[in-house]
């Protein structure tokens, strides 16, 4: 039997107080489920440039380090 043949045939037996509870507890699992599929696509990298604007590097990054001048 299929998990939604075996939901139905348990909902079907179920008094009308309990299938109400159920429906609202199956909306909230929902939410949850479809909120962390929002938070997981988020979280994901974006692609090119997505760093522009937020990151710099001075002209100079490429010369050599005063420190390092006696042993070059």
């Amino acid at each position: 039997m299929t998990t939604d043949a075996e939901i139905l045939n348990t909902v079907a037996q179920m008094p009308e107080t309990l299938k109400q509870e159920l429906l609202h507890y199956a909306k909230y699992l929902f939410q949850n489920y479809l909120k962390t599929e929002a938070e997981e696509k988020s979280t994901k990298r974006g692609g090119l440039g997505i760093w522009k604007d937020k990151i710099w590097i001075s002209d100079d990054f490429d010369e050599p380090l005063e420190d390092f001048k006696e042993y070059m």
